[in-house]
């Protein structure tokens, strides 16, 4: 019995250690990525502005463009797109849309809102331009959420680069 008491105290004591180790991480994410695009600024916004493009060149919907759904309005504030991928429903919805720079979220059944901001900045060239997206994610306070936040960069960043890339293609060479 003795032993029985020991080890449930030694959980408890585990369990709370972790707690409390957990609320030291923090409980925003922000994954960025960028890359420089070889075109003017208003033609890689409008690919970017409207979901009707993201066909063109987000991974997740040219591998199953069939699979998208879009809202009538594809580039104006509350316009969507949908998706259903392992089972759950996505959905990319426009929050906000400044010049050069939108803002999305992607809403997932049974997982935290995820903010996205695309942002275009000219460069020095005319035709140069590095396009930015941010990824942002909120954590509720569980200690699981909370490790699971430590792995989000490696987890997610990929994807957004593939993201990226896949735009800089459409607009540079039109696939």
């Amino acid at each position: 019995m003795q032993r029985i008491k020991g080890f449930i105290f030694t959980l408890a004591g585990l369990f709370i250690l972790v707690t409390l180790l957990s609320l030291l991480i923090p409980s925003k994410l922000l994954v960025s990525r960028g890359v420089v695009i070889n075109a003017n600024a208003e033609k890689v916004f409008a690919a970017v502005s409207n979901m009707h493009q993201w066909g063109k060149w987000q991974p997740a919907f040219k591998n199953n463009p069939a699979a998208v759904h879009y809202s009538t309005d594809s580039n104006t504030i509350n316009s969507f797109c949908e998706w259903e991928s392992n089972g759950h429903l996505n959905k990319f919805v426009i929050k906000n849309v400044q010049p050069m720079q939108i803002t999305t979220a992607l809403v997932r059944e049974g997982e935290n809102d995820v903010t996205n901001i695309i942002s275009v900045l000219p460069l020095s060239d005319s035709n140069t331009v590095q396009v930015e997206w941010k990824a942002l994610t909120k954590l509720k306070w569980y200690p699981w959420e909370k490790f699971y936040g430590i792995f989000l960069e490696k987890l997610t960043g990929q994807g957004y680069e593939d993201a990226l890339n896949g735009l800089k293609d459409h607009v540079e060479n039109g696939q």
